[in-house]
């Protein structure tokens, strides 16, 4: 089974421009893994085993209370088969452990045109606390914790388990259940 990389930052000339009345909340996409990596300018940074990558997108507007309770659900989320193989155990659970990476690009808007925009994503000076805060979250709960380098070019390489990829949006968790 080989390993999925993906090269992920924030680039160090990334300013978005203000929008008002943006759609979305902070996005996370975890997926379960065996094991995960990143890498900066071939530096290995930060390295788990058995656990959750978290890929972290802070929109505008977003603050430290979506940071936590996203981390909350990230460490509490039955994802992990149990015996009969079904999801009933989380992170805490298996005993699992995070990768935290922030990737502002999963603000990206793509309604319009070909090149996406990232103008709902939030600076770096206001995502970069956010991030740490979600990562510290996570380790509060009881989740060993690594991240990556926030505006570095990382390249993060992982082996996916299962494979189980699930995105969480903020402005999603408020909303009604469906049906």
């Amino acid at each position: 089974m080989g390993a999925a990389i993906l090269f992920l930052g924030q680039g160090k000339g990334f300013t978005p421009a203000l929008r008002l009345g943006h759609d979305s909340g902070m996005r996370i996409v975890i997926q379960r893994v065996s094991r995960a990596a990143v890498m900066v300018e071939g530096e290995a940074v930060a390295s788990i085993g058995r656990g959750l990558l978290a890929l972290v997108g802070v929109a505008q507007g977003d603050g430290e209370a979506e940071a936590l309770r996203l981390a909350r659900k990230c460490a509490e989320m039955r994802i992990f088969a149990d015996g009969e193989g079904r999801f009933n155990l989380s992170l805490l659970d298996v005993g699992g452990e995070a990768l935290v990476v922030s990737q502002f690009t999963l603000l990206a808007e793509t309604r319009k045109g070909r090149r996406p925009s990232f103008v709902g994503a939030a600076a770096p000076e206001a995502a970069e606390p956010l991030v740490e805060a979600f990562a510290g979250a996570m380790r509060e709960a009881g989740v060993p914790t690594q991240t990556g380098r926030f505006g570095a070019q990382m390249t993060v390489e992982l082996v996916n388990e299962g494979p189980v990829t699930i995105t969480l949006d903020s402005e999603e968790l408020e909303r009604p259940r469906r049906g």
